[in-house]
């Protein structure tokens, strides 16, 4: 265990080795699944390499000094932080660049330039990169090509492939693992995520080793919904109506938040995506296969901000009789 973060020994080494050859980059993108962890590691390497008493090379903090008390404060003047604001789909340029009044003369790529207050380096974290568009890329492209003196950036995001290349191809990839099915049980049991073992254990199934995930499934409601799902699902034609009112109904009762909203409607997604993935196991149907892909195509429209109503009902129409499904929503 690292800082007390468990499941990511191999990444650690990798960086102990780095720093012990003085080859720390200057950009990095960590990616795997949500949840397992990639923000915590990035803010605790920050606070890490912040600390005024710890040397690098043995990748820890001392927790006292000024430096590690500001940076646990999340008020370090050197440590920058971004992510995507409540309500957007895409990581807006204003965050980048600052306002239209402010151009260049605000916003992270300008403060991440200037020389560091406390320390010897500056260092930004930028969380969901996975909603980076092009417009937002192309403001970084500068800060990643340059990147200032004793500086570190550090992007989060899922995958890879969900990156652009002008991202890409500037950062050095590091990737986590899904935590392990025992450190998985242990850390939802010991967080009060699951009530005990059983639990856990049905919660390990379907969380893909993400304790993001374990917390949204936990609710009750969410089982007893997914199987009411799977029931209609399950049907030799899909009863479209039906099932697109059940989805609207449930997603409805996450509240008005729309961030909420579209996280539930992934979730929903998540449960038929599945249900289709289990009955593969047993029927190697190409509908059957389609209908997955569906569920998956479904989930990225989700985090394009698709409208809820329309995306729903296309996704429904399309399990149910092909013929009246349009290619997308619109």
């Amino acid at each position: 265990m690292w800082q007390g973060l468990e499941g990511h020994d191999e990444v650690v080494d990798r960086f102990r080795k780095t720093l012990r050859r003085g080859r720390l980059a200057s950009t990095y993108l960590f990616v795997g699944t949500a949840g397992v962890g990639k923000r915590t590691f990035a803010l605790r390497l920050a606070q890490s390499l912040l600390c005024n008493q710890v040397p690098d090379e043995e990748l820890t903090y001392c927790g006292e000094c000024e430096s590690c008390n500001l940076a646990a404060a999340g008020t370090h003047p050197d440590l920058l932080v971004a992510q995507l604001p409540e309500g957007k789909s895409t990581l807006p340029i204003e965050l980048f660049i600052g306002d239209r009044e402010h151009r260049h003369q605000a916003g992270l790529c300008h403060h991440f330039s200037l020389r560091p207050f406390l320390g010897n380096r500056r260092i930004a974290v930028i969380d969901d990169v996975d909603h980076l568009s092009q417009e937002s890329a192309n403001c970084l492209l500068k800060t990643l090509e340059e990147p200032p003196p004793d500086s570190l950036l550090i992007l989060i995001g899922t995958s890879p492939s969900r990156q652009l290349p002008t991202i890409r191809s500037r950062a050095q990839l590091v990737r986590f693992n899904p935590l392990s099915r025992e450190t998985f049980l242990r850390l939802v049991t010991a967080n009060g995520i699951a009530e005990d073992l059983d639990a856990a254990g049905r919660l390990a199934e379907s969380s893909n080793g993400s304790l993001e995930r374990a917390r949204l499934l936990a609710a009750p409601e969410l089982w007893e919904f997914r199987a009411i799902l799977s029931r209609s699902l399950d049907q030799s034609e899909v009863d479209s109506v039906k099932t697109a009112q059940l989805v609207s109904d449930f997603v409805d009762e996450a509240g008005k938040q729309a961030s909420v909203r579209r996280a539930r409607l992934k979730m929903v997604l998540q449960f038929a995506a599945d249900f289709y993935r289990e009955k593969m196991r047993n029927d190697h149907r190409v509908e059957t296969l389609d209908q997955l892909d569906h569920c998956l195509k479904a989930a990225e429209y989700v985090d394009r901000n698709a409208n809820q109503a329309t995306l729903i009902q296309w996704w429904t129409t399309q399990l149910g009789p092909r013929k009246l499904a349009p290619a997308h929503p619109s």
